[in-house]
């Protein structure tokens, strides 16, 4: 398939880094596949036939940060290997120390480490090189999961389900809304022999239908998170765990306030370059 390559550059005083990130979301809601990152411009690619200006200039011009401009360069590509584009540019193994290896099936195995996770993404988030999962993986592999239900909200890749199967949780369920997700969950599952990991297509109304669990993690964002947080309270047995991140620190507050009221206390946060995760308690009895 011929896909188009865009280069996305600012104008903004706020770090490249940062628009990247929320850059990529939103492209990802109108079918960009892929993203590249570089120090001052990021990478993007679309399939040709979903290519929709007008509903590019529509994201752009609602981009929901201030005070940011945003030009684009567009170039057609003909058919490549986009397995070997992420080998050469992006998505090289993850060691997180001698807990977690995250790599894809195109790397060489390694030894040595307690999990080894193979990941076969078609974007960059949910692979451990973004922040936000990074630290919701370094906070997984501190719990004791044996026995443990564990809901993977938001799942993307699977790679937090597919941990904490690996960790020996008893029952592990995966929720993303996406469809592109959705069957890359699944094949990732597959490619770890994790097979009893329930996967749906769905928003948090589905989570209701999935009985209790002890812990929750959702790597989302500000708004769905804020919108989503009495759905996780629901759903966690008392004094049991939510973990969430994809947020920014600035953003904390608003999120404690909405846990507070959901019946849910903060028990920790953790920072990793700017991006936040938050481990919550279930207060009600």
């Amino acid at each position: 398939m011929n896909y188009y390559e865009f280069v996305f550059t600012y104008s903004s005083p706020i770090p490249a880094s940062i628009l990247h990130d929320i850059l990529a979301e939103e492209l990802g809601q109108i079918g960009f596949e892929s993203f590249i990152q570089s120090e001052e411009a990021l990478q993007a690619y679309l399939p040709a036939p979903a290519y929709n200006e007008v509903l590019l200039k529509d994201k752009l011009a609602a981009f929901p940060l201030d005070n940011v401009g945003i030009k684009y360069a567009k170039s057609l590509i003909e058919g490549k290997d986009w397995n070997a584009e992420w080998e050469k540019n992006y998505f090289k193994p993850i060691e997180i120390g001698d807990q977690c290896l995250i790599r894809a099936s195109f790397h060489q195995p390694e030894e040595g480490f307690r999990h080894t996770i193979v990941i076969d993404p078609k974007m960059a988030f949910g692979t451990g090189n973004h922040e936000t999962t990074y630290l919701m993986i370094m906070e997984m592999l501190k719990l004791d999961l044996e026995g443990a239900e564990l809901l993977d909200m938001g799942c993307g890749t699977a790679v937090l389900a597919i941990l904490a199967k690996m960790k020996g949780a008893k029952r592990v369920v995966a929720i993303d809304n996406d469809e592109w997700a959705y069957q890359n969950a699944l094949e990732n599952i597959r490619l770890n022999h994790t097979d009893d990991i329930k996967v749906l297509l769905g928003d948090a109304g589905l989570i209701g239908l999935q009985g209790t669990f002890d812990y929750i993690f959702a790597n989302i964002n500000r708004n769905i998170l804020l919108n989503d947080l009495p759905f996780y309270s629901k759903a966690l047995k008392p004094k049991s765990f939510l973990y969430m991140s994809g947020f920014y620190t600035e953003d904390i507050s608003a999120l404690e306030k909405k846990a507070e009221e959901s019946g849910l206390k903060t028990a920790a946060t953790v920072e990793r370059n700017h991006w936040c995760a938050i481990k919550l308690q279930k207060q009600t009895t």
